[in-house]
């Protein structure tokens, strides 16, 4: 006979995927966003999640942090915070870019949120001063906060045209897929052990 009794590990994980465009899914069917990609993913792994989709399309780190109560209302367990393309896309300051992110990623650990920040590359034709402030931002935080690093959302998927969409930019539906791929061993260490396929026993 199966135990009815479930453990607090095998309950239900709430993500937050906190993002912009490439988070959100942008000119893709809701199905093949990335938080939805992800959440079917883990689920298939044994993981018991519902990721939430707290991606906006062309929001900057400064969008984000403005926003951020709000989408803490869901009592996310994880965040993954994908946030800083629009920033370079638009050359703006990469100091205003790590504040943001700083006062973001102090907010989510004040609630004891297992953190997965997620890097992003400046634009080549912005020269290599910006390009290294930039890129170390993410890195500088990471170490600061003391929380896991996926260096660059877009590994395996940027400059591959069969990845992207026409803007050079945006995945398509198996960029997203490849994303998901890539990124999930390191989010898997932020969630409780998948269940066991041993049934409890009375």
């Amino acid at each position: 006979m199966t135990s009815l009794f479930t453990t607090a590990a095998h309950a239900e994980t709430t993500i937050l995927a906190l993002g912009d465009s490439l988070t959100a899914g942008y000119n893709l069917p809701a199905a093949n966003a990335f938080p939805v990609r992800l959440q079917q993913a883990l689920k298939d792994k044994g993981q018991a999640v519902k990721v939430i989709n707290g991606g906006v399309s062309g929001d900057t780190t400064t969008g984000g942090l403005a926003r951020l109560d709000w989408m803490l209302a869901e009592h996310p367990q994880v965040a993954l915070v994908e946030l800083g393309a629009n920033d370079a896309l638009r050359g703006l300051d990469p100091a205003r870019a790590e504040a943001n992110l700083d006062q973001i990623l102090t907010r989510l650990k004040k609630d004891n949120i297992r953190i997965l920040l997620i890097g992003m590359k400046a634009p080549p034709n912005l020269g290599r001063d910006y390009q290294t402030a930039f890129d170390g931002l993410y890195p500088r935080l990471a170490a600061k906060h003391q929380v896991a690093l996926y260096p660059f959302f877009l590994d395996g998927v940027a400059a591959q045209a069969t990845l992207l969409q026409t803007d050079g930019l945006h995945p398509t539906a198996q960029g997203v897929d490849e994303i998901v791929k890539r990124i999930l061993p390191a989010v898997e260490p932020l969630l409780p052990a998948a269940p066991s396929s041993t049934q409890a026993k009375p």
